[in-house]
């Protein structure tokens, strides 16, 4: 049947069951808007203070939900401010479609009011980037970007339709299709190979040769990575770690992919990774990763990097092997898959001497006793105070690496933070699209004084959908981790990163209508967080902290793994 362009756009949505946007208007998009005020009662819109808070939202429901997030913005800087977001769903895999708007066919090359290309600017961060001139084009388009997104190794995708493609006289041809029906069809199968990863069946091969290498280890390492995340490969990666009997090291994405209770649990690895897992990786005999890429924070010096073990990579994309670290050997396929192979056949493991060894270096939970407020106690009354459930968005800096050295994330969603990209600015976003996917859980915002003015402004976004989000700010007066690279590397030479200006974080929260705390000590921590969970509202904490504070352990970048700077 025949129905408007902008209809078939928010049919196609339908289709993959979309029932939240978050986006932010303009002229170029203004026709879509247009349709969308018709789609209220099946399609809700979260209209954010900034089109980057936007996609951070949308990438942070992505991650939280395991669904495709989708991201609404107009032309020219419109579309612009999208790309910090996009490039962090890029570096973490996290799949969202962004749909723009730009001027149209008759203006298009003439550098005409907020034209500039998008497609092209999105290229090089996302999966793929479409540029629609047809509106008999928008079914297929819609259906391909989302498959892309989801498929694989997940990602974001660009869809930019010209604003003439929109307009109220294009008709399409439409049919109704849902998601589970057509990625099998005829346009899912004509896409290109650099979009359609591998899915096929594991190499039987490959997990034969994996099995016999673990029979012969004495002192095995598992990290797990984010692609135990992205795969929904959690449940699986638990059995093969117990099966195998292993410690296990845990990268920043892959928080949550394994419980970080769990007593072979050994915690973060690399730059600031624990000493258990530091050690264990620079003396274990073999060394299984599964969808870890090797970053350099986490393999730090390729060059020495677990010299001494056999390493194996297990990765979705074959892009990722031997692309940081060379390997023993590798298998390709989703985690998911290859876990469940290799369950299938593993037997029990009894690794009791390497565990003696290695699990009682593991960083001690509780915070010391001191007057002044701790980073440590801040999480430690976070740990005790919020549901054991509750979700964590983190921006970047010292925060995030106290928030995930001292909290523990035991399913896949529970930590949202920038692990590739490294965004400022990344947590309130996330922490909106977390909560607004996840309206049944607390969702806890941890950010430094400096990242958190870069989109504090989303406040109003919290305010206005009555999201019971918690920002906890460590407030130490300057850009901590840069700070401490000063300190540490830099002979003390502190340049340009004491942060003693505004505003003032309290009367803030107030002035958007949030409640405000400031707290010096943990029995004012306490009662605030308390009192914050109770409230039924969003708030903000500013805690005061003492700006040399310093993340330990620290491995300098480029270093062994081993050569802590600090313990």
């Amino acid at each position: 049947m025949k129905i408007r362009a902008t209809q078939a756009i928010m049919e196609c949505l339908l289709e993959q069951e979309v029932d939240t946007i978050f986006g932010y208007p303009g002229g170029t998009i203004l026709n879509l808007y247009n349709e969308l005020y018709d789609y209220q009662d099946k399609i809700t819109h979260i209209l954010t203070a900034h089109e980057q808070g936007a996609a951070h939202a949308a990438d942070g429901y992505a991650r939280s939900t395991g669904k495709v997030g989708v991201c609404f913005a107009t032309s020219g800087p419109g579309a612009t401010n999208l790309t910090t977001g996009i490039a962090t769903a890029y570096l973490d895999s996290s799949p969202v479609v962004f749909i723009t708007c730009n001027v149209g066919e008759n203006l298009l090359g003439k550098d005409a009011f907020q034209e500039v290309d998008t497609t092209g600017i999105a290229m090089p961060i996302t999966k793929a980037a479409f540029l629609v001139r047809d509106a008999q084009q928008i079914p297929d388009v819609m259906r391909q970007a989302f498959a892309v997104a989801a498929t694989g190794r997940p990602g974001p995708v660009m869809i930019d339709f010209l604003k003439n493609v929109t307009a109220p006289t294009e008709m399409v041809d439409y049919e109704f299709i849902h998601w589970s029906e057509n990625r099998s069809c005829d346009s899912m199968r004509s896409l290109s190979a650099n979009h359609q990863l591998k899915t096929a069946n594991v190499d039987q091969q490959d997990v034969d040769i994996l099995l016999e290498m673990i029979a012969e280890s004495q002192k095995p390492l598992l990290i797990c990575g984010g692609g135990v995340i992205r795969g929904h490969a959690h449940k699986e990666f638990r059995e093969f770690a117990e099966k195998v009997d292993a410690p296990v090291a845990i990268t920043v994405m892959g928080g949550g992919g394994f419980p970080g209770y769990h007593e072979l649990a050994t915690g973060m690895i690399g730059m600031h990774g624990s000493q258990a897992s530091n050690v264990a990786c620079d003396e274990c005999d073999l060394l299984v990763a599964i969808g870890c890429r090797f970053s350099d924070r986490v393999a730090l010096d390729p060059n020495t990097f677990a010299k001494q073990a056999k390493i194996v990579q297990v990765d979705i994309d074959r892009a990722e092997i031997d692309k940081n670290i060379l390997t023993d050997h590798h298998i390709i396929g989703s985690a998911r898959k290859v876990l469940a192979a290799l369950n299938e056949r593993l037997p029990q493991y009894d690794h009791t001497e390497w565990k003696k060894y290695i699990l009682p270096m593991k960083v001690p939970s509780t915070a010391p006793d001191s007057e002044k407020l701790t980073p440590q106690q801040v999480m430690e009354v976070i740990r005790q105070e919020a549901p054991k459930d509750a979700m964590v968005a983190t921006d970047v800096g010292q925060h995030q690496m106290w928030a995930i050295q001292y909290l523990h994330y035991d399913y896949p969603g529970q930590l949202l933070t920038s692990g590739g990209f490294g965004t400022m600015g990344f947590g309130l976003g996330a922490a909106i699209g977390a909560q607004v996917g996840n309206p049944d859980k607390r969702v806890i915002h941890i950010t430094g004084d400096g990242c958190f003015r870069m989109n504090c402004h989303e406040l109003c976004t919290v305010e206005h959908y009555g999201l019971p989000t918690i920002t906890v700010v460590f407030n130490n007066g300057t850009l901590g981790m840069v700070r401490q690279w000063q300190n540490l590397i830099y002979s003390k030479r502190f340049s340009q990163t004491t942060l003693d200006r505004g505003p003032d974080f309290v009367k803030l929260a107030e002035a958007y209508g949030l409640n405000g705390y400031r707290v010096s000590c943990r029995e004012e921590m306490e009662a605030a967080f308390r009192e914050a969970l109770e409230c039924g509202k969003g708030a903000v904490i500013d805690c005061v902290l003492d700006m040399d504070e310093m993340v330990t352990p620290m491995v300098a970048a480029g270093s062994h793994i081993t050569k802590f700077l600090l313990k």
